[in-house]
């Protein structure tokens, strides 16, 4: 039996418009990660990523809700996070999130029904107003925070998108089957 719990009107709001959530977008600054940049005296970037995120996303892939990234700005960090948390859809440095978007859904099969995006700018709006299901953390904008379906009780970095995709893996009926295989051990017994 799963600890974690959430109202059943958002587990119906995170099934998607009519089917089921397919494809889910993050944003990077300010979702997985505090949204605060380091710059080095060399020019470079430094981020903090949460393995909690990380795990929700690798989890989510596990179940065949694709996790893509889409970001405003463009950095080895982030590169390097993606590439080992093996995400095949990221798009870096882009102005437009909608424009990136929309090829992506067209070659992935999915209508904006069947999206779920996470966000917490300005930047991010026209992906949350048209997803089926919509996040952000508690530091967001009051503009995001205004549309989105749920507000994490986590803040960005330190598992707000992990919460996010707890949400979506209750609401495809996946959450309890992934933590009970958790707590197999490798022998097949069960830890106590």
């Amino acid at each position: 039996m799963a600890a974690l719990t959430f109202p059943p009107e958002l587990l119906v709001k995170a099934q998607g418009i009519g089917l089921a959530i397919k494809l889910a977008i993050f944003d990077v600054d300010g979702v997985l990660t505090d949204g605060r940049i380091y710059i080095g005296e060399r020019g470079e970037e430094f981020k903090a990523f949460s393995t909690l995120d990380g795990h929700g996303l690798k989890s989510l892939q596990q179940v065949g809700i694709t996790p893509v990234i889409i970001t405003g700005r463009d950095s080895p960090a982030v590169r390097r996070r993606v590439a080992d948390l093996d995400l095949p859809h990221a798009v870096y440095g882009v102005k437009d999130k909608l424009a990136a978007a929309t090829p992506l859904l067209a070659q992935l099969g999915a209508s904006w029904g069947e999206v779920a995006a996470m966000g917490d700018d300005w930047p991010d709006l026209p992906l949350m107003t048209r997803a089926g299901f919509a996040c952000a953390p508690p530091g967001a904008h009051t503009e995001v925070l205004a549309i989105a379906h749920h507000v994490t009780r986590a803040p960005a970095g330190h598992g707000a998108a992990r919460e996010c995709c707890d949400i979506l893996l209750m609401a495809a009926g996946h959450y309890e089957r992934l933590l009970n295989a958790h707590n197999d051990t490798l022998d097949g017994g069960k830890t106590s």
